[in-house]
């Protein structure tokens, strides 16, 4: 303690700083100062640098997703025009088809007029040459009524001639088919003018009178028809354009059970028919 004390008095109190110490102070503040603003500012733009960062960073998010709308838009137009243009092209497509159709349908229906006006014209040349035939055939079969007439019994029907070769030029006996010397004359004058026709057919019905059974005289009746057939064609007519058939006693030209009557309906009937015309039966003429 002694030595402290002792060491206390010889240092004294401690001195003021001087002007030099001040200054230097003054200095170091200074410098402080001057490197603190430095600082401040810089770290004052940088918050703003940052700020500027963020709001950038916010509008590129904004702007991308504005461009990712627009695109999606964009797309979507895309698609539609595609669609679009798909759509005019099938339409295109559908137009020329349709044109083509009805140039074909055109084509057609030229090609169908000029067949019908052709047909037209070929169903009158047809018909004119139809009527000329059948004006032709008529004279022919009013000619051969007329010849055929001074013969035998002839009358007109809607298909030609039926001759009837009854009584009064051949004359049949009693259950008989055989033809008498005077029937055959009167069969050839008829094959000599049947000779000379063409394009007809030639029937020969066959009947008998009312007595016996209808069997034998459907039977009998045929025979008769055959018996003139037969001379006819060896007088010259082919067999082939000539039908028999039989009619027994059915259809008499002359009712009753009388002698005369009997004699009459036994008979022969020869049919002459065009035969551009489908044959009926004379009896039903």
């Amino acid at each position: 303690m002694t030595e402290d004390r002792r060491s206390g008095a010889q240092n004294g109190p401690p001195k003021p700083p001087g002007p030099s110490n001040r200054k230097t102070v003054l200095f170091i503040v200074l410098i402080l100062v001057l490197l603190a603003l430095p600082a401040y500012l810089f770290w004052n733009r940088l918050t703003q640098m940052s700020q500027q960062v963020s709001r950038l960073s916010q509008q590129v998010e904004q702007t991308n997703t504005q461009l990712g709308t627009v695109a999606e838009k964009s797309n979507s137009a895309l698609v539609r025009a595609s669609q679009a243009e798909q759509s005019a092209l099938e339409a295109a497509r559908q137009r020329d088809q349709a044109e083509k159709a009805k140039s074909a349908s055109e084509q057609q229906a030229k090609q169908a007029l000029t067949q019908a006006q052709s047909a037209q014209q070929e169903a009158a040349a047809a018909q004119a040459k139809a009527e000329q035939y059948r004006q032709e055939r008529e004279a022919e079969l009013a000619h051969l009524q007329q010849v055929l007439g001074q013969i035998t019994d002839t009358r007109r029907t809607s298909m030609g001639l039926v001759m009837t070769l009854g009584s009064k030029s051949i004359r049949f006996a009693f259950d008989e088919s055989s033809l008498r010397p005077e029937d055959k004359e009167v069969l050839s004058r008829i094959a000599g003018v049947l000779s000379t026709l063409k394009g007809y057919q030639i029937y020969v019905y066959g009947y008998t009178d009312d007595i016996g059974t209808k069997e034998y005289n459907l039977k009998l009746s045929d025979r008769r028809a055959k018996a003139v057939r037969d001379y006819l064609v060896e007088n010259g007519l082919d067999p082939n354009i000539m039908t028999t058939k039989g009619y027994g006693k059915a259809d008499p030209l002359v009712p009753g059970s009388s002698p005369q009557a009997r004699a009459i309906n036994r008979r022969v009937e020869i049919g002459l028919v065009d035969s551009t015309i489908k044959p009926l039966d004379f009896q039903n003429q």
